[in-house]
């Protein structure tokens, strides 16, 4: 054990160096930094709404585009819908689609939605299902505060009140557990069941990631500082970011990076999305605060099976003990051949697991 903790540290310490170096020799200096390419982003996407209005898009064109209202579009010809909800002093974007029990999917960083795309088909042939921008993120609004924990689960329960619905399963991804965690702190009689994939709590991480977690978790709460040097190069940075952190490289697509990198890229995109690590220390006092009572709504935790960035495998699902420390109903699965990405890397072991755990199976999806 100790020989293999010596081997993740070792490649957690190369993978720090590496990204140093990709910084200083890709991008530009910082006095070229701060041009018009955000704002020459949002004048296209202006232009390709306007052709847009009040017609069907497929799921090619709505991806390539800042959605709009009432927007419709398939996937595996299944129908979702674009919206906009004001919610919590913030503008929320949100994808709805099916019907029946809602399932609400929160999605982690750097992402949006989309990450959910190929789970989305299958859950909505027996499910309502509502996939939100988180704040920060996609076309959700960026303010400059209110990442924590508390302020980001109360988005979504005005969200899903607004929608008309109560109970809810709620489904969550890296930093989105988070906030689904604080959600089911604060309305845990509104949870049926949850789903946390891939996070360590702060308050709570365990020793196979360090005291303060992967090199990335204390470069983005240093302020201004990374939004300065990947600003401009955003698309290169998440291509590197996210396929260091996948099993399977290519289960990262490039259209899916071209969309993540898109929001990024927009006013506030980047600082948004990292405005969630920064709130670690409030989280973590939050986290603290409310494992006091352990929540005892029925947990599903998810974890990876191999991260390549970190030295390959770790000794056990770091996610599962941290869930643990916070949760007393909890059931632990490692996705085997999944590095973080678990829904891209692995969607049909996902699929089969949320219907497993929610009372169904999957007999009737095509």
């Amino acid at each position: 054990m100790s020989h293999k903790k010596g081997f993740i540290i070792f490649h957690n310490a190369i993978y720090h160096i590496a990204v140093l170096i990709v910084v200083a020799s890709s991008i530009s200096p910082l006095v070229g930094i701060g041009s018009n390419q955000p704002q020459n982003i949002m004048a296209q996407q202006q232009q390709q709404q306007q052709s847009q209005v009040n017609q069907t898009s497929s799921f090619d064109d709505v991806v390539q585009q800042r959605p709009l209202e009432g927007i419709s579009f398939q996937i595996d010809n299944v129908t979702f819908s674009h919206h906009m909800a004001s919610v919590n002093g913030i503008q929320m974007h949100y994808v709805i689609g099916g019907q029946g029990d809602p399932v609400v999917l929160l999605h982690g960083y750097p992402q949006s939605w989309y990450e959910w795309r190929n789970i989305m088909p299958a859950l909505a042939k027996n499910y309502t299902v509502i996939a939100p921008d988180l704040r920060g993120f996609g076309d959700s609004s960026k303010p400059v505060t209110g990442y924590d924990g508390n302020t980001t689960a109360e988005d979504i329960y005005q969200l899903v009140s607004q929608l008309g619905f109560s109970n809810i399963f709620l489904v969550a991804h890296d930093v989105g557990v988070q906030t689904a965690y604080s959600y089911a702190v604060d309305h845990p009689n509104n949870v049926i069941k949850l789903v946390l994939m891939d996070f360590a709590f702060p308050g709570f991480f365990p020793p196979e990631i360090g005291e303060n977690g992967p090199w990335w978790f204390a470069f983005y709460q240093v302020p201004n500082l990374p939004e300065a040097l990947i600003e401009g190069k955003e698309r290169e940075y998440l291509s590197w970011f996210m396929k260091g952190l996948a099993y399977n490289p290519s289960a990262i697509t490039e259209e899916a990076i071209d969309v993540f990198a898109s929001h990024a890229a927009s006013p506030g995109g980047l600082r948004g999305g990292f405005e969630y690590f920064r709130a670690f220390p409030e989280d973590a006092e939050q986290n603290r605060q409310s494992a006091q009572n352990k929540i005892t709504t029925p947990v599903l935790q998810l974890g990876g099976d191999i991260y390549p960035a970190l030295g390959g495998d770790l000794p056990v699902s770091f996610g599962l003990s941290s869930t643990q420390a916070v949760a007393a109903n909890v059931t632990g699965v490692i996705v085997p051949l999944s590095g973080h990405w678990i829904p891209e890397e692995q969607p049909g072991f996902v699929i089969d697991q949320l219907f497993n755990f929610f009372g169904n199976n999957t007999n009737g999806i095509d």
